[in-house]
């Protein structure tokens, strides 16, 4: 059954309706995909400076009770 050029006309323009929509919806997604991944990068960068710190204090610390008690004495703690 051949379909009269006015029904062809709507359904390709339905087609392209549809297409546009669905581009939209997928721009969307990798939007929204990629906040969530910059929210999980700053996340991380945050942890690692943390963590950063953490390792130089630690790196700082005296060795021993004598090391502590030589930097109080001299007043470089």
């Amino acid at each position: 059954m051949a379909a009269s050029p006015w029904v062809r006309v709507a359904l390709r323009y339905a087609a392209t309706v549809l297409a546009v929509l669905l581009f939209l919806l997928a721009l969307r997604r990798s939007g929204e995909r990629a906040g969530h991944l910059a929210e999980r990068l700053e996340t991380m960068e945050k942890a690692n400076d943390v963590q950063r710190q953490m390792l130089e204090a630690a790196a700082r610390r005296p060795r021993d009770r004598n090391e502590l008690a030589e930097r109080l004495r001299d007043g470089r703690f």
